[in-house]
């Protein structure tokens, strides 16, 4: 069913500012949020979205395109926590951080070694491939929702083996305990997978067979977009700066807008933690900076999603381009981005495709991160008028439409499909 009108009128425009009323707001209008305003709405809710004007610019449209349904193992385990120092202070190395964050990234960088040891990293990956589960089945429906099921492309993803010793330390048993489908495959058989990889390039593969990637993730979000307007979502063009609780409704204030609503969803990604904290939950998020550099092509250069898996980025098929997209680097939302990561990258992608040109494009975005890799959704410490939905990291993309059933649920008072202790803010 959906929701005959987004709001009681329309959009404040400046110098107006006059007060309007809606019975949920979504903050943010990324993966995560359209999915959640899209659900809500078809569930007969009355929604507003509010999210600045979308340039497509964010790490909706900048990500590697992955339906990660093999993703269960956290950011910080033990052989990370190991490596940490060599990592953190390595230019090049896939986890990096700027030097003048140090001081601000030390409280987190402490929770993420606490998260790093044995036991927390076991119980991270469970809660992880808690939500994983059910994505390949949620992401089925809502490309089928949306007019989006011809940009899913079901051919599996591949982690290159350079060496024999990468080949050896990788431990396929950690994949195979959560119910993930990998198998390890000759350098014959990666050729046959992946035929535009020079024959002198890696030792072998593990391959995903059941994952997904999505062909363009401008053009899918931009069908998800469509149909959050067709269900009658309004749309505030606007940053939400404050929110208050006053007289048992939520008061959203930002430039040129004031909104109140009955509930709010905050789905604000990398841009979370104020309004998280207003809500009355301290949480520990912080800002991974994400980087990619695209190649047009007019004929695939390669077939599959791969990933060389010392380097920590993919190269990603996409319709008429390869995007080359992955790295961490700690850094905050204000720094300018670092030209030494896209060189960094540049020559990796050179060391696997030497034969690339040089680049037709370079984007850098902002990823939420939390220090044990889960995300936060559930309701806020200081009511359930506030829901958290956001902190997704590297999965944004994989878990938008999971999350959006959850949060759903929420709003229902129905008990969600998922038990959702693991991810409740409190939990910090």
């Amino acid at each position: 069913m959906r929701g005959s009108r987004g709001c009681n009128s329309r959009p404040i425009k400046p110098p107006e500012m006059a007060r309007e009323t809606c019975e949920i707001a979504v903050i943010g209008a990324g993966v995560v949020g359209l999915s959640c305003a899209l659900a809500l709405a078809e569930a007969g809710h009355e929604v507003a979205l509010v999210a600045p004007k979308d340039d497509e610019t964010g790490a909706s449209y900048g990500n590697a395109g992955i339906i990660a349904d093999y993703a269960v193992m956290p950011v910080g385990t033990p052989d990370v926590l190991r490596k940490l120092p060599s990592l953190l202070f390595n230019r090049d190395s896939p986890l990096a951080f700027r030097p003048s964050s140090l001081f601000a990234l030390a409280p987190w960088l402490l929770r993420f070694a606490r998260e790093s040891l044995p036991g927390r990293a076991t119980l991270n990956a469970q809660a992880i491939a808690a939500l994983l589960a059910p994505t390949p089945a949620a992401w089925q429906d809502l490309a089928a929702q949306i007019g989006g099921k011809a940009l899913l492309k079901p051919l599996g993803s591949l982690y290159l083996f350079e060496t024999e010793a990468e080949r050896r330390a990788t431990d396929l048993r950690k994949y195979h305990a959560h119910g993930v489908e990998v198998e390890a495959i000759s350098r014959a058989e990666l050729g046959q997978l992946q035929p535009g990889l020079p024959s002198d390039v890696g030792v072998g593969a593990a391959f995903f067979p059941r994952t997904v990637t999505v062909d363009d993730p401008r053009e899918m979000l931009r069908l998800l977009r469509a149909a959050v307007a067709a269900a009658s979502v309004a749309h505030f063009p606007a940053m939400a700066e404050k929110l208050e609780r006053a007289g048992g409704h939520i008061r959203l204030t930002g430039p040129g807008m004031q909104l109140q609503a009955k509930k709010v969803v905050l789905a604000a990604g990398a841009w979370s933690r104020p309004l998280a904290a207003q809500a009355g939950d301290r949480v520990p998020l912080e800002t991974e900076r994400g980087y990619h550099l695209e190649y047009d092509f007019t004929e695939p250069r390669l077939i599959r999603q791969m990933t060389p898996v010392s380097r920590g980025f993919y190269f990603c098929p996409m319709a008429g381009r390869l995007r080359v997209a992955g790295t961490v680097e700690l850094g905050g939302l204000s720094a300018p981005p670092s030209p030494h990561r896209w060189a960094m990258m540049e020559r990796g992608a050179r060391a696997i495709l030497p034969d690339l040109p040089a680049p037709d494009r370079r984007w850098m975005g902002f990823r939420p991160s939390l220090p044990d890799s889960r995300p936060v959704i559930g309701l806020s410490s200081g009511g359930g008028d506030v829901i958290h939905a956001y902190g997704h990291g590297h999965l944004g993309l994989t878990l938008a439409p999971i999350t959006a059933r959850l949060v759903t649920a929420l709003v229902a008072g129905r008990a969600p499909e998922i038990e959702l202790a693991p991810y409740r803010p409190s939990r910090f």
